[in-house]
């Protein structure tokens, strides 16, 4: 029992890490630009296929993972340039539905391109066993995206709060035309921010892709938790999005392990099989309103 709560612990360590790279970009760009983009899950989505086509053509997982970083940064740059820059002066509806129009074009371009068919994606031979710790084993490759994940949160963490880069995207978020008049391009500098967050989200892509199948449409229900990590951790807060990320993993792994064999202590196997995974999704939910009822701006909201 001790070896499964640990596992699943790690595997709600890895998920959480994971969906950090995704909300840190999220609330970068909702919490500075005030921009509300749906189509943030399709860059994820972007960054995977561009992974599984890279690493085929060069049969490296390493350049496959670069090369899809790079790929997507600048597709997330050309992206703001030409559409979401008009949009940051628009109310959230038409943010809105701007961006949900992406997420259709985007499915339907990949669809067109690498077809309806899942594209594989293998992690590298080297990680596909477990790993000894301690007589407890655990899959290598997990190992590796948890050490990855972390240590994006250490090196966005310094970026944001020790350097001049990071100072000039606090103070653009807190006052922009002050920031203007002590000659700081605000403008590049959204531009640069968008294709980080960009570039987050097809790190994400491809290093979940070797565990989750690379589709069209798989960007929809992540971006779904990338949301509500924000509202948990605070939009705008980079420190939240990374509690806000691991509150989310861990509560949804160790409660889809847990909650079926709980409930068949009071119910049916088969009812409790069936019923405990769905209880674990909306444990989510009920965590998500349970902050905002004590917290509305979340655990760790970001100020001026």
């Amino acid at each position: 029992m001790t070896q499964l709560i640990l596992e699943q612990a790690l595997n709600g360590l890895q998920f959480g890490l994971m969906l950090f790279l995704l909300a840190a970009g999220l609330t970068l760009v909702f919490g500075i630009m005030d921009m509300i983009n749906l189509a943030h899950g399709s860059l994820y989505m972007a960054g995977a296929y561009l992974a599984a086509a890279a690493t085929q053509a060069s049969n490296s997982f390493v350049v496959g993972i670069g090369a899809a970083m790079l790929a997507t940064a600048i597709l997330g740059a050309l992206l703001e340039i030409t559409l979401l820059r008009r949009l940051y002066a628009r109310n959230h509806l038409a943010q809105v539905l701007a961006t949900f129009a992406l997420i259709l074009i985007a499915n339907e371009a990949v669809r067109m391109i690498w077809g309806a068919q899942p594209v594989p994606l293998n992690a590298p031979d080297a990680l596909s066993g477990p790993v000894n710790i301690a007589g407890f084993f655990y899959p290598a490759y997990r190992l590796l995206i948890i050490g990855v994940g972390a240590l994006v949160a250490v090196l966005l963490y310094v970026l944001v709060t020790h350097t001049r880069l990071g100072m000039w995207v606090r103070a653009g978020a807190s006052n922009r035309e002050m920031t203007e008049a002590l000659g700081i391009n605000v403008r590049l500098l959204f531009t640069i921010v968008f294709a980080f967050g960009a570039a987050l989200c097809a790190l994400a892509g491809a290093m979940l892709g070797p565990l989750l199948a690379v589709q069209a449409g798989m960007g929809e229900s992540i971006l779904i938790l990338a949301f509500v990590v924000i509202v948990i951790g605070g939009i705008g807060s980079i420190r939240g999005a990374l509690v806000g990320s691991l509150l989310v993993g861990i509560v949804d792994t160790l409660g889809r392990a847990a909650l079926p064999s709980l409930l068949s202590l009071f119910l049916s196997p088969e009812v409790a099989s069936n019923f405990g995974p769905a209880l674990a999704s909306v444990l989510i939910y009920l965590l998500m309103a349970a902050i905002l009822f004590w917290r509305p701006e979340g655990l760790f909201p970001a100020r001026a």
